[in-house]
């Protein structure tokens, strides 16, 4: 008998791949862009940036636009939806927002096909083949701004950028993902002593504007479990803000807290014109 033709009476065994995958190609106040992946599913979160830079930071993350299932959407203002319309146009990628955001952007995004234009609400758990996503509501001076967490398995990424504080039901909601995407927008010193006039310093420092380095820094040490590997502190301001005062302020407040930065848990940077490198969890 040919050997190569013997059957085992061995089970086959395999594996599931549970790992979720992403990457945050730019955040900061212009332009953001989030990518997303699991074996089956590939999602960018807001595109607010030229297509031709989107498809440089792809680049940087051996990825190609061509193959992305979708958009979601987090809310209106240019620094999120600047490439949106382009992208959709250009690859036939449904676009995902809530009703009142597709009202308040529709007309600053150019014509969308009927068939990609799709709604995705608030409070809500929707599965894409292997992935699911959790919508919620954040605090910020927009129509009905949103943001997403995704989820694989026990695997959970969580974007939370663009709020001006953190509710206690998020707080509760959110707690222990594998993965943070946090705002670290501004030094509170910086923007009230910074050359913005005061109607801007006020929106920016109200509970519909953005968290400062340590609002981040306290929502995080809330939302840290033991589950927890990596935070990204995003959508830093160019003037009002460093990434060595948003990195210091993070780690000092979570080690205050007794957090084992470094040891449980990794803090990472972002960058308005670069790719973090792909993680996955």
């Amino acid at each position: 008998m040919n050997k190569d033709f013997i059957l085992s009476n061995q089970p086959i065994i395999q594996e599931v791949d549970d790992s979720l995958r992403f990457s945050i190609l730019a955040s900061g106040s212009s332009g953001n862009c989030t990518y997303v992946e699991t074996n089956q599913k590939r999602f960018i979160v807001d595109a607010g940036l030229s297509g031709k830079k989107i498809h440089q930071l792809f680049a940087e993350i051996d990825r190609d636009i061509s193959q992305l299932d979708g958009i979601f959407v987090t809310h209106e203002h240019k620094d999120h939806i600047h490439g949106v319309g382009v992208l959709s146009r250009k690859y036939n990628l449904p676009i995902y927002a809530n009703r009142q955001t597709w009202q308040a952007m529709e007309h600053m995004i150019g014509g969308i096909a009927e068939d990609n234009r799709r709604y995705i609400e608030a409070d809500t758990m929707t599965s894409f083949g292997d992935l699911d996503v959790l919508t919620y509501n954040v605090s910020h001076d927009a129509i009905q701004p949103q943001f997403y967490a995704f989820q694989k398995g026990k695997k959970q990424f969580v974007m939370l950028t663009d709020t001006g504080y953190v509710s206690d039901r998020l707080r509760s909601q959110l707690k222990n993902a594998s993965a943070y995407l946090i705002e670290s927008n501004h030094e509170i010193e910086m923007l009230r002593y910074g050359k913005y006039p005061w109607s801007v310093k006020q929106r920016i420092l109200s509970d519909k504007g953005h968290l400062s380095n340590e609002d981040g820094a306290l929502a995080m040490v809330d939302l840290i479990g033991n589950q927890t590997s990596d935070i990204y502190l995003g959508h830093l301001s160019r003037e009002n803000n460093t990434k060595e005062l948003a990195l210091t302020t993070a780690v000092n407040t979570m080690r205050f807290y007794d957090l084992g930065v470094d040891e449980d848990f990794l803090v990472h940077m972002t960058d308005p014109a670069k790719a973090t490198p792909l993680k996955m969890i």
